[in-house]
């Protein structure tokens, strides 16, 4: 059973920082895109970041500039370095491994989400 094991969220106050971390399989993380995304309560879950194996980013527009997504290929271990926190990020971040096997075909794998809840 592939797991995506999360940690690093908590409250912080505005302006603050914090780092998530998700790490998982060398099998999976080494074929697959990473990514995070995160739910705030009553609303959709949304894409935050994502990067690929071969390192290519993508942000949504609300968080360029001040969050980073890495790859530390060594421990199998995506991060998530979020500055500039303001409360509008508070919500309960998910990592997400997704890609694609020649013999098993897709596959789309989510951590049990961290909690970030940023005061004013």
């Amino acid at each position: 059973q592939v797991q995506l094991v999360e940690s690093g969220g908590g409250l912080v106050q505005a302006g603050g920082s914090l780092r998530l971390s998700c790490a998982t399989s060398r099998n999976i993380f080494s074929i697959a895109a990473m990514g995070w995304y995160r739910q705030a309560p009553g609303k959709q879950r949304e894409l935050v970041t994502t990067i690929t194996s071969g390192g290519r980013t993508n942000y949504a527009d609300s968080v360029k500039g001040r969050f980073t997504i890495s790859r530390e290929n060594a421990k199998n271990t995506v991060y998530l370095q979020m500055s500039s926190l303001k409360p509008e990020d508070t919500a309960v971040y998910y990592c997400n491994a997704n890609g694609r096997t020649y013999y098993n075909g897709a596959f789309d794998y989510w951590g049990q989400g961290t909690q970030v809840t940023v005061s004013s």
